[in-house]
């Protein structure tokens, strides 16, 4: 083959490389461990399918995010949500899919949504309740940048039909808690108070450990907001973002700057390589702009899980009490050492 043509060497190396990514893959010496597997005996039988359920949920909508230019999904449906927020056709299908699965599988009593304006009944003999951004950073799909959903679950504390009351715990209450991050990759990572692990979704649809035992950085480099938004936020965190840009070798200044604008997104880069991401109320306002219930406490279980941590500014996330469904919250999220370096330029403005 000494004069093979171009196109002859090409089609050689390619069915080279596809013998070693099939290896790569699919090799009995790599064998991976599913989901289902690595749920077996770690929590109660219902927990695990309601598990289950949502992560065959988010399966269903990596298709659908995959496929939206496609299929006419990418756009608004023509309303707005409960917050009064525009509502994207991609919401409402995540929505729809996350609601249909949690109503087949045992365990789940009742779901809350950001689609929903209150408690969605499900089985009054399930033991958990649920809940779920369907799809955050919605305003990414018509652009393909990463979005996700993000989900809550708790023991629920009342008997017979599941209601409001059944929400209103706290974060260090939860049961299991975890996001699927809908990237270059689809990601989902999990906790049920035993660590934070990640789970790549595979050709078949069906998630493997990809991420074991998650363990972010004590300190990191990247700081991680809504820049432009700087002047609405108080002295001391402007000036903690001054901080960020100056610089100074002794302690590795100045940061690098991401922001992708949904939580996901910021907050998967934050739990690999370290950082911070905050979403702070603006001056003269006591609330942020992200939810409790599903967006914050969540985010806040995985990353402490993981070894971080997670603040309204005053308090830990964990221990804020919830009083209504869709209540909001201003948070500081990442790097143990990194976000009490922002806690403290916050304390120094009030003190002042």
């Amino acid at each position: 083959m000494r004069n093979a043509t171009s196109a002859q060497r090409l089609d050689r190396a390619t069915k080279k490389t596809h013998k070693i990514h099939a290896f790569s893959y699919f090799s009995p010496m790599n064998k991976e461990t599913s989901f289902a597997d690595f749920l077996k005996g770690e929590n109660s039988i219902q927990l695990n399918s309601v598990l289950e359920a949502i992560a065959d949920a988010t399966a269903a909508i990596h298709q659908k995010v995959a496929y939206a230019g496609l299929n006419d999904s990418t756009g608004t449906a023509g309303s707005t949500n409960v917050q009064g927020e525009e509502v994207q056709k991609l919401d409402l299908i995540a929505n729809d899919i996350i609601v249909a699965h949690l109503q087949k599988t045992a365990g789940c009593a009742a779901v809350v949504s950001e689609e929903t304006d209150g408690v969605l009944p499900l089985d009054n003999d399930g033991e958990y309740v649920v809940a779920v951004d369907p799809l955050d950073g919605s305003s990414n799909i018509d652009i393909a940048a990463p979005i996700g959903t993000i989900f809550a679950i708790w023991k629920r504390t009342t008997t017979g039909t599941a209601n409001d009351k059944d929400f209103m715990q706290k974060g260090n209450a939860v049961a299991a808690a975890g996001y699927v991050l809908f990237g270059s990759s689809t990601i989902l990572v999990l906790s049920t108070g035993k660590g934070t692990n990640g789970f790549t979704l595979d050709a078949s649809g069906k998630y493997q450990l990809s991420h074991p035992a998650i363990s972010i950085k004590k300190e990191g480099k990247i700081y991680s907001v809504n820049q432009g938004n700087a002047s609405k936020f108080d002295e001391g965190l402007q000036s903690f973002i001054a901080w960020c840009t100056q610089t100074d070798k002794a302690t590795s200044r100045p940061y690098s700057l991401r922001y992708i604008g949904s939580m996901v997104g910021d907050l998967h880069r934050t739990l690999l390589k370290g950082g911070i991401f905050f979403y702070p109320a603006n001056k003269g306002e006591t609330k942020g702009k992200l939810r409790l219930l599903y967006e914050c406490i969540p985010m806040a279980y995985l990353v402490t899980q993981a070894g971080g941590a997670a603040s309204d500014g005053n308090q830990s996330i964990l221990d804020l009490q919830p009083t209504e469904i869709h209540e909001r919250t201003a948070i500081f999220i990442g790097s143990e050492n990194t976000v009490n370096t922002c806690l403290k330029f916050l304390k120094t403005e009030v003190l002042a």
